[in-house]
């Protein structure tokens, strides 16, 4: 069975995980897929795969015999798909021999434009997989899980020699907690791989530092006919700490290793207005620099409208893995081997985001990242080709291969 096949299957199973919830996962629909990939891994001969009761998938896969000595090798990816875009069922479409042209979603209204995806020329001839354009598609990161899945599968079928490899599904990545309940010491690895990118041959060891950042604002309301020099409006001090950061550091106007400060919603009244962000960074010192300005315009806002008026709250989130994978630098060198071993171009780049990896590496699992052939993530946009998942289980295949050789020093 090729990747795509099974990525059908698994997308039409909802997994929306769940922010505002405070259960492990955050949404019990994951243990749906959950136990359908544990069914999958035991019928290729995965004797141990396992759900716990946070809805981690963990699997062993015991080495060759005579290759027990060699590094112990893991692959992860996630089950949860954002909530936006997942409030009904998904409908995959399958389209061959895409033209590489604007693409209409099916009725919905929407079409994947070649102004706003500069690449989709570049997959003229292949098979698309898209939504019927009303929901996300969910091949983040369920691409992931089946190329994995499909790596599994050429193993028994080709019989490779390997050394101990892992495998594990996470819940809830999409909330930033993927990594939070992960019992590395059960996965067993001495190093792993996210498959969680974009573009087939992506390598990505770089992340942003992040953190979330609520701003509550309490006003003073009175009647606005006697309101002079009493009132204060909460939604209006909002708008005021909005514009007190740079305008230009935004998602939109910034790319590479550059930051921003994301407003992802905002409510209120002349009483009460929140105001929340996330706020990125590459750089550690300038992540500290930006959360430094957020206090300030605390402080500011307190002096200028009393105290009280308003309070920051910082909650860190991630950091960047690349401390870590620094150290050991082989993993990167030896994904652009398997990457070419695999005919694919390899491009390490930033991430302009996390995975669970970049938690992972802090927590004694260095775990950089791996594309998994799509693009557009996180709408009704996505989409990805049954060749980019073909060349993004080659690599992981390719992985393995290389590492069969490996021992740790």
């Amino acid at each position: 069975m090729r990747a795509y096949e099974r990525l059908l299957k698994y997308v039409v199973v909802r997994t929306p995980s769940d922010e505002n919830s405070e259960s492990v996962p955050s949404s019990s629909c994951q243990f749906d897929l959950a136990h359908l990939l544990v069914q999958e891994l035991k019928d290729l001969g995965v004797s141990d795969a396992r759900v716990d009761e946070q809805c981690y998938v963990y699997a062993h896969i015991p080495a060759t015999p005579g290759y027990e000595d060699k590094i112990k090798l893991g692959f992860i990816a996630h089950m949860d798909t954002v909530s936006d875009f997942c409030d009904h069922d998904i409908v995959p479409v399958v389209t061959e021999n895409y033209d590489g042209k604007d693409f209409v979603l099916g009725a919905s209204g929407r079409t994947i434009s070649t102004n706003a995806f500069k690449h989709l020329p570049n997959l003229k001839g292949r098979t698309l997989i898209t939504s019927d354009g009303t929901t996300i598609l969910g091949a983040d990161d369920k691409a992931g899980i089946a190329e994995i899945i499909t790596m599994i599968q050429c193993l028994k079928e080709e019989n490779i020699s390997h050394g101990p490899l892992s495998v594990a599904f996470t819940p809830d990545e999409e909330i930033g907690t993927g990594a939070s309940h992960f019992n590395v010491e059960e996965f067993g690895a001495d190093y792993g791989y996210t498959l969680d990118g974009d573009t087939e041959g992506e390598i990505q060891f770089e992340n942003f530092n992040a953190c979330k950042a609520d701003f509550e604002i309490e006003g003073v309301n009175v009647h606005p006919g006697s309101s002079k020099d009493t009132m204060v409006n909460a939604s209006l001090v909002a708008m005021e700490i909005n514009s007190m950061l740079p305008s230009g550091d935004t998602p939109r106007d910034t790319e590479g290793y550059e930051g921003f400060y994301h407003l992802v919603n905002m409510s209120g009244e002349v009483g009460h207005a929140e105001l929340h962000y996330i706020v990125r960074d590459h750089d550690a010192a300038t992540f500290e620099v930006r959360q430094q300005t957020l206090r300030h315009i605390e402080k500011l806002i307190n002096e200028k409208w009393g105290k009280g008026t308003v309070k920051l709250t910082i909650t860190q989130q991630y950091r960047n893995m690349s401390e870590i994978i620094a150290e050991c630098m082989h993993l990167i060198e030896n994904a652009k081997k398997a990457c070419e071993n695999a005919g694919v171009t390899p491009l390490v780049e930033a991430i302009r985001g996390g995975t669970d990896g970049s938690q992972l590496s802090f927590k004694g699992l260095p775990c950089p990242n791996l594309g998994t052939g799509g693009h557009g993530y996180h709408g009704p946009y996505e989409h990805i080709t049954a060749e980019g998942m073909d060349a993004a289980a080659k690599v992981a295949l390719e992985l393995v291969k290389i590492y069969a050789d490996k021992v740790k020093a």
